[in-house]
């Protein structure tokens, strides 16, 4: 496994380009550095703690592996990262990323829509018959037999959304920027005309600096400042993935 540098996107983010079982993949690639601590729902390093790096991975369609934390950790041994990090895997095309900024806030955003539905969706219109694998796991790309009805031809599925803070905020703040994200998202998908609120194995990682004595920002709520910023950040990112990834 090999990997080059590509073009950043902005706020420390590396587009990097890697072969892999004969496959030509990327990978966007944030190397935070010390003071910095994510909130995650990504299949590698999620919850709250101090991250050195966050990794979205490309993998190719039917991917067939069970483990997506290991492979996630061998292509961050590759580019000679160290410590603990985040890592989020998608099918689709993660040189097409969007990006939206806003007083501060960057939001990157890789959209595979392929697979898309309502989360509070009949438990009949979903179940499957079990399979092992990393169907439902947060930042996990789709497998052929993960779709929703049988027989139905494979195509990517999975948002994942990286938004970087310049401020620090509190625990609270955190999971509330989790949250404003994932609202903004669904917003920006209705806006795009799509009958979705996203796929099954979206993923979301905020990154701010470790707060200090004060604690960080206590709120990151829609209608708060940083909140606010968040929220406008990936709606700009997500609808502009959504319109060029139909």
């Amino acid at each position: 496994m090999s990997s080059v540098r590509l073009r950043p996107p902005a706020q420390r983010g590396e587009l990097r380009d890697r072969h892999e079982d004969g496959h030509r993949l990327h990978h966007l690639l944030w190397r935070l550095g010390p003071g910095v601590r994510v909130c995650s729902s990504a299949v590698l390093g999620g919850g709250i703690g101090p991250r050195a790096w966050i990794l979205n991975a490309q993998v190719p369609g039917g991917y067939p592996r069970l483990d997506p934390d290991r492979h996630l950790a061998e292509i961050a041994a590759a580019e000679g990262l160290t410590g603990p990090g985040a890592g989020l895997m998608t099918a689709a095309d993660v040189a097409a990323y969007t990006t939206g900024h806003d007083g501060g806030v960057t939001a990157t955003v890789t959209v595979g829509l392929g697979v898309r539905g309502w989360a509070a969706a009949p438990d009949t219109a979903t179940r499957a018959p079990h399979r092992p694998g990393t169907a439902g796991i947060p930042g996990s790309p789709f497998r052929p037999e993960d779709a929703e009805a049988p027989g139905a031809p494979f195509r990517p599925g999975t948002v994942n959304i990286v938004v970087t803070l310049p401020v620090a905020l509190s625990d609270a703040a955190l999971v509330n920027a989790v949250a404003t994200a994932t609202e903004a998202k669904v917003q920006a998908l209705l806006d795009a005309g799509l009958d979705c609120s996203g796929t099954p194995t979206d993923a979301v990682c905020v990154a701010a600096p470790e707060p200090g004595h004060d604690g960080g920002e206590p709120f990151a709520g829609p209608r708060s400042a940083w909140g606010a910023r968040i929220a406008r950040a990936v709606h700009t990112a997500v609808l502009a993935g959504a319109r060029t990834a139909l």
